[in-house]
């Protein structure tokens, strides 16, 4: 069972970024970023991998614009923490991650191509 972010914990996380009271610009924006991920298409998940999903996640996050402040950065905490509660591992170096979040945050990546370099820089947990 795929554990998802909730509105209340997506404005947590732009707090404890912002170090302040978050400031919602649209909250009807913030939600549907929070829905995105659990979407479904004809009875199939819409974003069938734990990494579209992040990837659905993290666009709508960095490319809404909820938050007057930290989106981007909101939008790279809530993906890792997404994956991390399922199960994986992020491994990426922070200049090179950096360098896509920019992009991807720019428009420069489709949604397709951000579920890929995510895919490719995380790996499943180990038990511990």
């Amino acid at each position: 069972m795929t554990r998802y972010l909730t509105l209340v914990e997506l404005i947590i996380i732009n707090e404890q970024i912002v170090g302040k009271r978050a400031s919602l610009r649209d909250v009807d924006l913030l939600e549907a970023a929070a829905i995105r991920p659990q979407s479904s298409a004809f009875g199939a998940d819409a974003y069938p991998t734990l990494a579209d999903k992040a990837a659905a996640l993290f666009h709508s996050l960095a490319r809404n614009h909820a938050f007057v402040d930290g989106n981007k950065r909101t939008a790279t905490v809530a993906t890792i923490l997404f994956l991390e509660l399922n199960g994986y591992t992020v491994r990426w170096n922070d200049e090179a991650a950096l360098d896509f979040i920019v992009a991807s945050a720019t428009g420069d990546h489709t949604p397709e191509q951000i579920a890929l370099w995510i895919a490719e820089h995380v790996s499943e947990a180990q038990a511990t």
